[in-house]
């Protein structure tokens, strides 16, 4: 229903912002990861918004990026997810760890956030690995760009994958990732090498 709602915050708590527009305050649920984000009330900014409709309720979801929303959507088209659990999930961890989460098969960092077991976290795994990818940090306007093409994002995909086999950490990972300039000819293997000598200079 709403893509975006721009207003000044008049309230903030862990789960809830209040955001006013228009002289109308809108209640709208958000992960702590945003809450944490946020500038203070007073401020004005921009809350990509999900509408969740059902017979018992209307609430808004809110997060600071389109990119953020997306993979917010993807969390609750997991069977068995719902708008509660894919916001306990981006509460837990931010987006940019699930994907590596994700990408890597690493169920037990998933299944840390409240009310997400094992299971929900492995079947998360299963129909989402395909579905996501790496992006870089959010731009001025809260919105993201891909940190890989769709011809090359497969071979990034694997060496992410290398690496945290490794050992390196997630964050290590993807600032080694992004001192690769990945072309169309280049495997997964090459990628890895040119990543690994880049760890060294981070």
């Amino acid at each position: 229903m709403y893509a975006y709602i721009k207003g000044e915050i008049m309230d903030i708590t862990e789960d809830n912002l209040v955001l006013e527009c228009n002289n109308i305050g809108y209640n709208i649920r958000i992960p702590l990861s945003v809450a944490q984000r946020l500038p203070g009330t007073g401020a004005t900014v921009k809350i990509y918004t999900y509408t969740s409709v059902r017979e018992d309720a209307f609430q808004l979801f809110g997060f600071l990026s389109r990119d953020d929303l997306e993979i917010y959507r993807k969390l609750i088209a997991v069977n068995g997810i719902g708008p509660k659990g894919a916001l306990s999930i981006l509460s837990a961890m931010s987006a940019d760890d699930l994907r590596f989460a994700i990408l890597s098969g690493d169920a037990k960092a998933i299944s840390k956030a409240p009310g997400i077991g094992n299971k929900s976290a492995e079947r998360i795994i299963l129909e989402l690995r395909d579905k996501v990818h790496l992006t870089n940090e959010a731009v001025s306007d809260n919105t993201a760009v891909p940190l890989d093409a769709r011809s090359n994002s497969e071979a990034k995909n694997e060496a992410l994958e290398a690496l945290t086999a490794l050992g390196y950490s997630p964050s290590e990972a993807l600032k080694a990732l992004q001192q690769v300039a990945v072309t169309e000819d280049m495997d997964s293997g090459t990628v890895l090498k040119q990543a690994l000598k880049s760890i060294s200079t981070i």
